[in-house]
């Protein structure tokens, strides 16, 4: 089997795995990071076969929906990993990078046990898609489908939360702008990233100047 055939079978399992899912966590958020981590790898020396590995399978099983239980991504994951035939140490790559790429692991306080290139740039790619229009549709479709408040101005952002904390939050759509996606333009790695987080980001701050214009009568 060699790596084009290996991404196609993936692409076809994750495919069936996510049927169903909410919108903004669906194939075609698979699709729109998979393709960023392609356009990110280009600048970056990484191995394409584990960045590209990584980046169809980071959110197989997204603890948001399986009551915040972390270990069934990385073992799903890893059992499918297992059918690819690939190098043991290539497996244990994707599957760590699965593991630490989350925002909310960088809650913790804690230097995170595993680091490389290859996760900076799948991070970057899953970031990048948290922010600018996408972010903000997939914000909102995902308070909707969690039934919270679009905003409410007696409930402010809640600043500086543990990862604890963060994984029990139940705010108002609008306060997750202010709790992580306007953190994340300046926690890009890559260059690639960084430019393109710039404008995104740009794109929510007028955003949001809009909707408090809106809200309170002003335009």
């Amino acid at each position: 089997m060699n790596d084009a055939e290996r991404i196609e079978k993936t692409i076809a399992f994750v495919k069936e795995e996510l049927k169903g899912a909410e919108g903004g966590h669906d194939w075609f958020h698979i699709e729109r990071v998979f393709r960023n981590t392609l356009l990110i790898a280009r600048g970056e020396k990484v191995d394409l076969r584990i960045v590209s590995l990584a980046a169809l399978l980071h959110d197989i099983a997204d603890p948001k929906f399986h009551n915040g239980d972390e270990s069934i991504g990385p073992n799903k994951a890893g059992a499918f990993l297992s059918t690819l035939d690939i190098p043991k140490k290539d497996r244990t790559h994707i599957l760590n990078i699965i593991r630490y790429m989350s925002f909310k692991n960088s809650l913790s306080g804690k230097k995170a046990p595993f680091d490389s290139r290859e996760l900076h740039v799948v991070r970057d790619a899953d970031r990048l898609d948290a922010i600018g229009a996408i972010g903000i549709a997939r914000a909102f479709n995902y308070g909707g489908h969690k039934g919270r408040k679009l905003y409410d101005p007696e409930i402010p952002p809640r600043l500086n939360m543990t990862k604890a904390e963060y994984k029990k939050s139940q705010g108002p759509t609008i306060n997750h702008f202010y709790e992580k996606l306007l953190l994340l333009k300046d926690s890009m790695h890559t260059q690639t990233a960084k430019s393109l987080a710039e404008d995104r980001h740009g794109y929510m701050l007028a955003f949001l100047e809009r909707f408090y214009a809106e809200w309170n009568g002003k335009a």
